[in-house]
């Protein structure tokens, strides 16, 4: 639990320099920013599989990675939301609600018992729905908390039902016991399509995704980026492990669930992000699209340790791809308060740095090589082939290509369109420039890193 262990250590630390008052903003964000780093660098320690509260708790190579993963994100957004915490009232307590969201997204994944996984899943939730108002002088972020926080309680009453099912049908919460008394009775399967249902909302698979783009304006970039990577990377390497540890003597039966929830889900976050101009929402819809695509790796369940492997090294990517146009989005917002497609108009012309890093990442969420989004759409790609449903292999083909024309109406903003009233020249801190450098060197050096899909497909369980 070292990884755990150091965050719930870095919450305390700014809890008493919160108490104390004396610590300037700019303090408190460099100390949780070196702290972070410490805390990444924890994981290069030696560690082995273990299993701890009588097998509630586990810890593997697999796990760790992923949890690397999703710190490694939250010190990006860190980073490049320097400009908004510097001059936030609430900078420690923004910090304080983001990690102990993080720490729940950690007991969640590591558990093996599916009352541990629901209280990680609540220590994980709840954070987040106060971090959705911490604009605290709009209107549309005390909105966007209201929607956070019912869909999240509506969410996790409907897959506490489907655990209490399980249950009744099973006897056990533990995992393995659970996955041997799974038999695929009328009440076992009422149970997963329960669970299944909480996943959605948590994932904004379609129709479980009303909530997401009005929560995604109405936040602060920041929290915004940290639910659109983190809180999605989580629970997509949660689910991964549910169905593949817990349901997998129904794998026929989610396979065709997923197969359906992917197809619908790329189709609407596709269509309704051609509509957008607010970037937050436009990135909200786009997520859901990037969703769908990560369905389709997930359902390939015949070859399992690929199916894993490719959802983590797309997860990865994700992180990379999606904070550096988070970032950008974030220092605009920060300096002018300007967050619609109409606003980057002419951006290459005034900061040519930001236009480029923001192309970079549009590219690599399109899938266009040699990017690494591209390498994570194929392996997504190719792990659901392994199925042979070669007709839901074409479907996000042909969305891919419509990605394509919404993803570069940004590009074309930024580089060709001209604007009556451009943005000014803006200055980077030191912070927001690592960030941008780390998330350029992810996206154009991750795909080619032959070893890196090795490493996660072996520590998966493959061969």
């Amino acid at each position: 639990m070292k990884l755990e262990m150091a965050l719930t250590l870095i919450i305390f630390i700014l809890l008493f320099l919160k108490i104390d008052g004396r610590a300037g903003n700019q303090f408190v964000i460099t100390i949780t920013n070196l702290l972070l780093l410490l805390t990444i660098g924890l994981y290069f320690t030696p560690d082995n599989n273990s299993i701890i509260f009588n097998g509630m708790f586990r810890v593997t190579p697999l796990l760790q990675f992923e949890k690397l993963v999703l710190l490694l994100a939250t010190f990006v957004i860190s980073l490049s939301s320097f400009q908004w915490l510097k001059n936030f009232k609430h900078t420690p307590e923004f910090y304080m609600l983001i990690l102990s969201s993080l720490s729940g997204m950690f007991f969640m994944m590591s558990s093996a018992n599916l009352l541990m996984f629901y209280l990680g899943l609540e220590l994980s939730s709840i954070p987040v729905a106060a971090l959705c108002n911490f604009d605290l002088e709009k209107k549309i972020s005390s909105e966007a908390a209201m929607k956070m926080i019912l869909s999240s309680a509506f969410s996790s009453a409907i897959l506490l039902f489907g655990i209490s099912l399980l249950y009744g049908t099973t006897g056990s919460l533990d995992y393995y016991l659970v996955s041997k008394a799974i038999i695929g009775t009328p009440i076992q399967v009422m149970a997963f399509i329960l669970i299944f249902s909480g996943f959605a909302f948590k994932l904004s698979v379609v129709p479980f995704h009303l909530w997401t783009a009005d929560v995604y304006e109405g936040s602060p970039v920041a929290v915004t980026a940290f639910l659109s990577v983190v809180s999605k990377g989580a629970m997509a390497f949660v689910f991964t492990t549910t169905l593949y540890s817990v349901f997998a003597n129904l794998g026929m039966t989610w396979y065709f669930m997923l197969a359906f929830s992917a197809v619908a889900t790329m189709i609407t976050g596709n269509l309704f992000a051609l509509r957008q101009n607010n970037l937050k929402r436009f990135f909200a819809f786009s997520s859901i699209a990037q969703v769908g695509y990560l369905l389709i790796g997930i359902s390939g369940y015949v070859k399992a340790a690929l199916s894993v492997g490719s959802v983590v090294y797309f997860v990865l990517i994700y992180v990379f791809s999606n904070l550096a146009a988070f970032g950008v989005i974030s220092v605009i917002s920060a300096l002018t308060g300007k967050e619609t497609i109409e606003d980057y108009k002419g951006l290459y012309r005034s900061n040519p740095t930001l236009a480029l890093l923001m192309a970079l990442a549009l590219f690599s969420l399109a899938g266009i090589p040699p990017t690494a989004g591209f390498f994570g759409k194929l392996f997504l790609l190719t792990a659901g082939s392994s199925v042979g449903n070669w007709p839901l292999i074409i479907i996000a083909s042909l969305n891919l290509m419509v990605s394509l024309y919404y993803y570069l109406r940004i590009v074309r903003a930024m580089f060709i369109d001209e604007s009556s009233e451009p943005l000014a020249k803006l200055s980077l801190s030191y912070g927001e420039v690592i960030a941008f450098v780390l998330c350029a060197v992810g996206i154009l050096s991750v795909g080619f890193m032959k070893g890196l899909f090795e490493m996660i497909f072996n520590i998966s369980g493959g061969s």
